[in-house]
């Protein structure tokens, strides 16, 4: 009988955690939510295909420069297999399970590698890393990690000229 006790008090210990985790992650969207504001909708018309399609695994989108304070704002903030595709008007990124997220040109800022993002450390430029504005004019990084890394350069050239290899 007192080896059951221990058990349930475990369990509701164990069940008390994730609701205060759950809770948490609930406030830290709520006070995110006017700096993200609407995302951009993927226009109709999104130009010529300038780049193959790529695909990988979408690790977020965090708060620039950080890149550890990831977004809680709808479904930004979690994890998904995705594919990365680059056009004329932009980027798109379809995410499995997920709205797809649109990129427009004139938001990008810079388009890099990093050893990590969103909580995902890779070797050296393991992490494609899109730095971009939201409507509101807030900064964001949006990561990806690619199955095949050898097309990096070619992303890493095609948005604004502009890359790095510095940790935010």
């Amino acid at each position: 009988m007192e080896r059951l006790l221990w058990v349930l008090g475990l369990l509701a210990l164990f069940a008390l955690c994730l609701w205060l985790m759950y809770r948490a992650w609930l406030k830290k969207a709520r006070k995110q939510a006017a700096a993200v504001g609407e995302l951009p909708p993927v226009p109709a018309e999104l130009g010529a295909q300038l780049l193959e399609p790529t695909t990988g695994l979408y690790t977020g989108t965090t708060l620039a420069p950080s890149w550890q304070n990831r977004i809680a704002v709808g479904d930004l903030g979690f994890r998904a297999t995705a594919e990365l595709t680059r056009f004329e008007r932009g980027i798109l990124l379809e995410r499995d399970g997920a709205t797809p997220l649109w990129i427009p040109q004139e938001s990008i800022t810079a388009v890099r590698t990093e050893r990590g993002h969103a909580g995902k450390v890779m070797t050296a430029d393991g992490v494609l890393v899109i730095r971009w504005k939201l409507p509101t004019g807030t900064e964001v990084d949006t990561g990806f990690r690619g199955d095949d890394k050898t097309v990096y350069p070619a992303w890493t050239g095609s948005a604004t000229g502009t890359t790095t290899g510095e940790q935010p």
